[in-house]
């Protein structure tokens, strides 16, 4: 009997949840685990070393540079390490990002990754820009890059792009003018969208994204400033009186937790009077949970039906837990990271401050295709928010990322691979 060819490696990291948010639905779209670059079978020892120190560097400096007495000089060297051009043109030329994966390869960071490869004889599919290059300076190939940010830093682009074969799956046309501008040839860039969960787009149909998104309208447009046109393309969109649910969801490194106590302490009034209802998602950080959990005890809100923290320390249990609270979510609060692509869900976003010059990008495509909305003072949310209900703001902004973002991204990808 013939034999199948094995199935695509796919590889993330632990950094934040941008990566592992990417590769969760493809790792189980293709009955695969989804397994960490740093970590046995496709790192060893110097791996973890060599990640964990970058770690140490890169999540502290994301949550400080959040702090406002201590915030600018960090927020500054924040925007250096992450800079994007703001012109076009050829910018392949090696830059401080590439050198230094050339310099990581040398020190043996990514050989157990290519051994593992060329021993298994699988492709890859990896969801950080790292697994890819550092594999085909090791000599591996048949290696796909998936990009998670709508605008990228010139490190996502492998050293000497003329001479690699690395192709990448893009999330937007500025990422995809972005990594051709980076060197890498046209026919390596594929536009496909991000890949989004199957439980919350439900194939190519979207049967389950236009069921999820006409129970939202029903709660956040009374008025039917878009419900009665969007009816006609995802079906009826009744009334239902149940209180609208805002998600705010803290980032990895834990970055937005004063925000969130504003905002309990703001939306106090609404929530015991159940006109609002309100999830706080603290992910696998304990710490933060803790801090959530006082800011609600402190308004005499604790064990309220209106309020509740999700808290999952298992990583594949969090990502599913919070995609089942995306599902009933009617209004999505976060900073402007890979979650900005969720609004081609339906989902209106509303971006607290963006950590990074890659999070700035988002947030301006997002807010360009009327998909998002910058926050407003959280310390007043109580009387803007329910506004932005009222009138219909963000119901039209979930209409205009139904209409405008790709949500197919994970069955581009999948059909590009052939899987």
């Amino acid at each position: 009997m013939p034999s199948h060819p094995p199935r695509p490696v796919v590889a993330a990291i632990d950094m934040g949840y941008g990566h592992l948010r990417a590769a969760a639905p493809l790792a189980d779209a293709l009955g695969v685990p989804l397994l960490l670059m740093d970590l046995p079978p496709l790192g060893d020892a110097r791996d973890a070393w060599f990640w964990w120190r970058t770690r140490a560097l890169y999540e502290p400096l994301t949550r400080w540079s959040q702090v406002p007495a201590l915030g600018g000089p960090l927020r500054r060297l924040l925007a250096r390490i992450t800079a994007i051009p703001d012109a076009g043109g050829d910018l392949s030329a090696p830059s401080t990002g590439t050198r230094w994966m050339e310099r990581a390869a040398r020190a043996g960071a990514g050989r157990a990754l290519a051994e593992h490869l060329r021993a298994s004889g699988a492709p890859l599919l990896a969801t950080f820009y790292a697994a890819p290059i550092l594999a085909e300076l090791h000599g591996a190939d048949r290696l796909h890059c998936v990009v998670t940010d709508a605008d990228v830093n010139r490190v996502w682009a492998p050293p000497h792009p003329a001479r690699s074969k690395i192709r990448y799956y893009v999330p937007s046309e500025p990422a995809r003018r972005r990594i051709e501008s980076y060197g890498v040839a046209p026919e390596r860039i594929r536009l496909t969208g991000f890949p989004l969960p199957h439980d919350l787009v439900g194939g190519r149909e979207r049967s389950a994204l236009k069921r999820n998104l006409a129970a939202r309208l029903g709660r956040i447009d009374a008025r039917r400033a878009v419900a009665d046109a969007a009816a006609a393309e995802i079906g009826p969109v009744g009334r239902d009186d149940s209180p609208p649910l805002v998600t705010f969801a803290i980032g990895g490194a834990g970055a937005q937790v004063g925000i969130a106590a504003r905002l309990v302490r703001a939306l106090a009034g609404p929530l015991r009077d159940r006109r609002l209802a309100l999830a706080l998602v603290a992910g696998r950080r304990r710490d933060v949970a803790r801090k959530l959990r006082a800011a609600v005890a402190a308004e005499a809100l604790a064990g309220h039906s209106a309020v509740e923290v999700l808290e999952e320390r298992d990583t594949l249990k969090y990502l599913r837990t919070f995609n089942a609270l995306l599902a009933r979510t009617d209004v999505l609060w976060t900073k402007p990271s890979e979650m900005t692509f969720f609004a081609a869900l339906g989902l209106p976003v509303i971006a607290a401050p963006p950590v990074g010059v890659h999070e700035e990008r988002n947030l301006r495509w997002a807010v360009e295709q009327g998909a998002a909305l910058p926050q407003a003072d959280p310390d007043r949310a109580g009387e803007w928010l329910p506004r932005w209900i009222e009138d219909g703001t963000l119901a039209r902004a979930a209409w205009n990322g139904y209409r405008r973002l790709p949500a197919l991204g994970l069955y581009e990808i999948l059909h590009d691979l052939g899987a």
